[in-house]
């Protein structure tokens, strides 16, 4: 099967309480495609939509219109093939706590039908580093290997999808980072990633594909690449002896304040001006520049800009 969009979905419509005062549209004729072998982040605020969808594809939430196509495989015609294909690693750690990481992988696998003889169970503990804690209690393990635990349960029967949410909730910086390098090797492996994150410096990281929802709507839709080159406003931050008040007169497009700490924040339009002409405005002011720090802005700027309204 030549499959060039590991997910495809059209017109998918999802409403809640339907034909009541309370109706609440939760997807309203949403078109996403993921790519195979992209890592897509899944970004949007609280109640945006970003769960509905992902229940849609387990299998646990009904929708009401449109269509979903898994790794070539139709949701209304093929459901079992579109929960074969796809792994899902939930928020809330879920484990029994007196099974080993060996027991809940067997056990996993049982539940799939995958027989013994075509079990991976100890080249999956390798993948998420537990081969070391393969058969110790699952209670006595730290809160990131609880997650890397999971991990390995959605990938028994080697999905070629596996959708992560919100994976580092409540995990630390440290344990983090090998969380994310277990990912980003799943992915090398030519695993496809859907992430849905809170954290926007990470989608940053991670992602190299970015869909933003917000209230049931895709509001955008692009590489990370592009919807970072596309943040209109730049800032730079002055350090001065002593601040003095710019004229901003005939300067549209650019915003100063001022702090306590002799520092002087400048936003502007980076479409319309060039910084040397910021750094005259600040010298015209008669004031002596110790120290210049920029900042291209970032994803959360992106998303903010696209969601505020």
């Amino acid at each position: 099967m030549d499959i060039k969009n590991a997910i495809k979905v059209e017109k998918l419509t999802k409403i809640y309480s339907k034909n009541s005062p309370q109706e609440v549209k939760a997807l309203n004729n949403l078109n996403l495609e993921v790519k195979v072998g992209e890592i897509f982040g899944l970004l949007g605020p609280n109640g945006a939509g970003k769960t509905t969808i992902l229940n849609i594809l387990a299998g646990t939430v009904t929708k009401d219109s449109g269509s979903v196509n898994v790794w070539g495989y139709d949701l209304d015609k093929n459901s079992r093939q579109v929960r074969s294909s796809i792994g899902i690693v939930p928020q809330e750690v879920n484990l029994d706590a007196f099974f080993s990481p060996r027991k809940l992988l067997e056990l996993q696998a049982g539940l799939y039908g995958i027989k013994k003889a075509d079990r991976i169970t100890d080249t999956i503990l390798k993948m998420v580093s537990l081969e070391k804690q393969a058969n110790s209690y699952a209670r006595s393990l730290s809160g990131g290997m609880k997650r890397r635990l999971l991990i390995a349960k959605a990938m028994v029967h080697r999905p070629p999808i596996l959708v992560l949410d919100e994976p580092t909730a409540g995990v630390d910086v440290q344990l983090r980072q090998n969380l994310w390098n277990n990912v980003k090797e799943l992915n090398r492996q030519g695993v496809t990633i859907i992430l849905t994150t809170h954290l926007m410096h990470e989608a940053e990281k991670m992602c190299n594909k970015i869909a933003i929802i917000n209230k049931g709507n895709l509001i955008k839709l692009d590489t990370t690449k592009n919807l970072l080159h596309n943040i209109k406003t730049k800032k730079i931050t002055f350090k001065v002896q002593k601040i003095n008040k710019i004229n901003s007169n005939n300067l549209k497009g650019i915003k100063f304040t001022y702090n306590s700490e002799n520092e002087i924040i400048v936003s502007y339009e980076k479409n319309k001006h060039k910084i040397d002409e910021i750094i005259n405005k600040v010298k015209e002011a008669d004031m002596e520049i110790y120290d210049i720090s920029t900042n291209e802005g970032n994803l959360e700027d992106v998303f903010i800009d696209l969601t505020k309204s």
